[in-house]
Order: C-alpha cells, then sequence, then structure tokens
C-alpha cells in the first residue's frame, strides 16, 4: 500500500472527503505511524552505523533519527569490539568526575534530550562516554529508528509490510478528529489492535534463528 492508496483508502472508510479533514490526513497517518514505532520494535526498523568518537571529548553526538539502542561497541586499534553498558549520566559522572580521566569507553548515557533545528530541520541529541577516550576510536551503533513516513516517502516498511496495522490506526486518528461514533472508534480500535499483535508477532519470529530453535 503506498502513500496514495492508503489516503483512498481513508476517505473511503470514513465516506470524508471534506477539505478540512482531506487536509488533514496526513497528520492521522504520521500519528498513527508514530503510535506503531512506539509500541513494537522489529528488526527491519533497526539500522546500523559507523562514527568516531574524539579523543579527549566525551560526548558523541546521537544520530537524528534516534530512537533507542540495541548495541553500541567501541573498535580499538586491534580492530577488536568492546560493547559498552549504558549507564545513568550520575553514574558514569561518579565513575569517573575528572573528564580527564581517559581510556577506551566502558559507559554510555543519554547526556541530553534532542535540540531541533528549525532551520536544518534535523533533531540530535548527545552521548557521554566514560572513562573520555583516549583515541579517536570508531564505533559502530545498532539502534532503533524513525524511519521516513510514508507521507513523504511515498512508500514505507508499514505500507507494505503491515498496511493493516497502519490503515487501521489511521481510521482511529480520523474517527477521532471526526468525533466519530464510539462504537466505530472501538471497532477500528480492536481491528488495530489485532493487527499490532500480528506485527509484533512477526517481530518475535524474525527475531529467532531457527537453527538454534528445535522443530515444533
Amino acid at each position: 500500500m503506498n502513500y496514495s492508496e492508503l489516503t483512498q483508502a481513508i476517505k473511503d472508510y470514513t465516506e470524508n472527503t471534506e477539505s478540512t479533514f482531506v487536509t488533514n490526513i496526513p497528520t492521522f497517518v504520521r500519528q498513527a505511524e508514530e503510535r506503531i514505532m512506539r509500541t513494537v520494535t522489529i528488526p527491519e526498523l533497526r539500522k546500523n552505523v559507523t562514527g568516531t568518537s574524539s579523543s579527549g571529548t566525551p560526548y558523541l553526538a546521537r544520530p537524528a533519527d534516534f530512537l533507542a539502542m540495541f548495541s553500541f561497541a567501541v573498535i580499538d586499534g586491534s580492530n577488536n569490539y568492546n560493547y559498552v553498558l549504558e549507564k545513568e549520566v550520575n553514574f558514569i559522572r561518579e565513575a569517573y568526575p575528572s573528564a580527564s580521566t581517559q581510556g577506551v569507553p566502558k559507559y554510555y548515557g543519554i547526556f541530553d534530550g534532542d535540540a531541533f533545528s528549525a532551520s536544518a530541520e534535523t533533531s540530535s541529541g548527545n552521548f557521554i562516554l566514560g572513562p573520555t577516550p583516549d583515541a579517536n576510536y570508531i564505533v559502530e551503533l545498532h539502534y532503533y529508528y524513525d524511519p521516513p513516513s510514508i507521507v513523504t516517502a511515498g512508500l514505507s516498511w508499514l505500507g507494505d509490510n503491515a498496511e493493516s496495522v497502519l490503515l487501521y490506526g489511521s481510521l482511529v486518528e480520523a474517527y477521532t478528529y471526526m468525533k466519530g461514533e464510539a462504537d466505530i472508534i472501538q471497532f477500528y480500535m480492536q481491528r488495530y489492535e489485532t493487527a499490532l499483535q500480528e506485527m509484533a508477532s512477526l517481530g518475535v519470529k524474525l527475531r529467532g534463528d531457527t537453527y538454534r530453535e528445535s522443530a515444533a
């Protein structure tokens, strides 16, 4: 399902083509996408990137589309992966009260929230590392991210692989906007939750290793 098909389906299901309603369809879809992405995580919504920490600097910028960490590794000069543990900022501050204490980072924390730049249309925060890197290390991040919305991209993983959850999630938002009858909203909410459970089950299967799992 592409965005044009989704838009038409929303208008068909709601039997609403009023101009203000149609103008708000992108908002309904984005709200549905956000609800879905904050509820279910699957491997297809995971990204891998590499970057470089700076020697003598305890901070590392987060990717702009970062949602939650899956794994964080520092690659040392011998090309060894050193997986870094997540800790609260106060733990890192107490363990390494001086930023001059340097070494291969063992811990990271979410240092600050996103700082949105309207001009650049980007937002990013920072990690704090402990101890402070004593060299320019390559870092490899596996993280869950906000994929491009089907509204702007025209296509998306949800539209291709989980169109029911995207459609019914959008219809819940649309009928809420319309102040529709409670029973209809409840019906679409039930359909949405059923589709969401199916998507969550798919995520479990995708994470499984059939080689290791015994056959039923």
